[in-house]
């Protein structure tokens, strides 16, 4: 039997990850093909929190482009990660995995809010930890969101699972053939190349708590496990 190299991790997710090859909203296919991904790793014996985004269903930066006052936007935003949330709740329990979604912005008619010492209980219990609604502030992403929980349950390492891309290149490879991929790197050298791959807020943050980041691809089903048991894949992303 194989062995996990992470005890707990907190898995990334964007929202366009969910929508798979739809150009809006909630793939259902793609919903339970990470929901099996996941149940792998949960079956290494692994404590898993997820972060989910909601850019397949609405980005606040968007809607302040559009000239709404972004407080309002960004709330929106936190709104849309709940849907995908929920989704992803179902799509794993639908596939054997007990979980539970928690919400930085209380409704506890769907959720509950969260306590980051009721989450880390969930988390021994082997129960699934889904973060929805971001930090609870506008202004904040959800890449924010990961590093800060990342830190409060002192998870071992953020796994940002990409749908479009397999790590961090020097440029964007559908723009530029010549570009190529980092194998690691640190956070200080992602910031000054402006590499984008985290926002400064969220990078600063993982770099201050020593929390690795590795950025791999989730259209290859098993990455996921692959990364969690220590193969080399993606970028993986470290210190100062």
């Amino acid at each position: 039997m194989t062995t996990a190299k992470y005890r707990r991790i907190v898995l990334k997710l964007s929202g366009e990850a969910l929508s798979g090859d739809l150009d809006y909203g909630i793939n259902p296919k793609t919903i339970k093909s990470i929901a099996e991904q996941v149940k792998e790793v949960v079956e290494l014996g692994v404590e898993v929190a997820i972060v989910v985004g909601g850019g397949n269903i609405w980005r606040g930066k968007v809607g302040s482009e559009m000239g709404m006052d972004r407080a309002s936007a960004d709330y929106m935003g936190m709104l849309a990660t709940v849907m995908n949330s929920l989704a992803l709740q179902d799509g794993l329990e639908n596939a054997g995995i007990e979980t539970r979604v928690q919400t930085s912005i209380e409704m506890r008619q769907v959720a509950e809010p969260y306590i980051r010492r009721r989450a880390i209980r969930h988390l021994e219990k082997k129960r699934v930890v889904i973060f929805a609604a971001g930090t609870g502030n506008p202004y904040f992403s959800t890449d924010t969101t990961a590093a800060l929980r990342a830190a409060e349950i002192e998870a071992e390492v953020i796994l940002m699972a990409k749908n479009n891309v397999d790590g961090v290149y020097t440029a964007d490879p559908k723009l530029n053939k010549d570009a190529t991929k980092y194998e690691s790197l640190s956070y200080m050298e992602m910031l000054n190349e402006g590499l984008g791959v985290m926002d400064a807020t969220a990078s600063s943050l993982s770099m201050d708590n020593d929390i690795p980041l590795i950025v791999f691809s989730i259209t290859e089903e098993g990455n996921i496990k692959k990364v969690v048991e220590g193969e080399t894949i993606g970028t993986t992303i470290r210190g100062k």
